[in-house]
């Protein structure tokens, strides 16, 4: 399975369009080889002011939710005033479904940014969904509006590093969870054939002995992008392989337990103990590897 149907064209940057930053208005929708598009708002800015594009040079608009637009710089445009302006050739439209397998990175909060460089970089890994997660021994908390502002940093972390990983698709950031409630996700992805894998120093059996779900049939499918994703049990829904990391102080006990008894399995990543940053990240590729997602 690949999750690139067009190897050699990753080299271009990535911009991602709105039907609020596409002149004329919505017309990505329906876009096809031939159009005549205007990219505005902070991408024009970033590809103009930032980038300097110039005509003639290669860009790639996408929506986020798998459309891509191949494209060629035709006229660039700045007035000083961040109202930049990026016109451009539409040279291939490509529609990258869903894939049928889903790779979720469940992170708990973490203090000094850490938080955000694991979704940073499990975006870049190829994780489809992330996950907040605020776990018992959590010195980040995020209550009210902080919650609000913590899931913005996430959402933000994960379109630019999508951005440079030149993914069509940037991952949803889900809601924040209490254990009880992840326990109640765990239990609704493993009902549906998914498998969760909680990271503990303590386990006995590697991540690279557990047994995965069989994704051999799992195609890429079309899938619309404001349905649920993950512990779905739709005949349309992806299998989801998830990570549980917890925070700097690790996951209790009892919140072992309450996992395990869930249906999550609980894993030992490798011989050495990885940084909550680092952790989700890496367990994520050993299982893109070995499910074929890199092949």
């Amino acid at each position: 399975m690949c999750r690139e149907p067009y190897p050699g064209r990753v080299t271009a940057p990535v911009f991602v369009l709105t039907p609020e930053t596409v002149e004329p208005a919505g017309a990505a929708a329906t876009a096809v080889a031939g159009d005549r598009l205007v990219l505005t708002g902070p991408e024009a800015h970033h590809a103009v002011a930032v980038r300097r594009l110039h005509p003639g040079e290669r860009v790639d608009l996408v929506d986020g939710a798998g459309l891509r637009l191949v494209c060629e710089v035709t006229e660039t445009a700045a007035d000083g005033g961040r109202r930049e302006r990026l016109a451009v050739r539409v040279v291939e439209r490509v529609e990258e479904p869903q894939a049928g397998l889903q790779l979720v990175l469940v992170q708990a909060l973490a203090k000094g940014g850490r938080d955000e460089q694991a979704v940073e970089t499990a975006t870049e890994v190829g994780a489809d969904l992330v996950v907040p997660w605020m776990a018992d021994r959590c010195v980040s908390v995020w209550r009210g509006v902080k919650a609000a502002r913590g899931r913005q940093r996430w959402g933000a972390a994960a379109r630019e590093a999508a951005k440079q990983a030149r993914r069509a698709r940037i991952p949803e950031v889900a809601e924040l969870l209490t254990t009880a409630e992840l326990a109640g996700w765990v239990r609704r992805v493993n009902d549906a054939g998914g498998l969760v894998l909680v990271l503990h120093e303590e386990a006995t059996v590697p991540i690279g002995g557990v047994a995965l779900p069989d994704t051999a049939s799992s195609e890429a499918i079309d899938h619309p992008a404001d349905e649920p994703r993950g512990g779905g049990k739709g005949p349309q829904d992806p299998v989801t392989i998830a990570v549980v990391v917890g925070p700097e102080g690790g996951i209790s006990a009892a919140e072992v337990g309450a996992l395990e008894q869930a249906g999550a399995r609980t894993v030992r990543l490798g011989p050495h103990v990885l940084r909550t940053a680092s952790a989700g990240p890496v367990a994520l590729a050993v299982l893109a590897q070995r499910v074929g997602l890199w092949g």
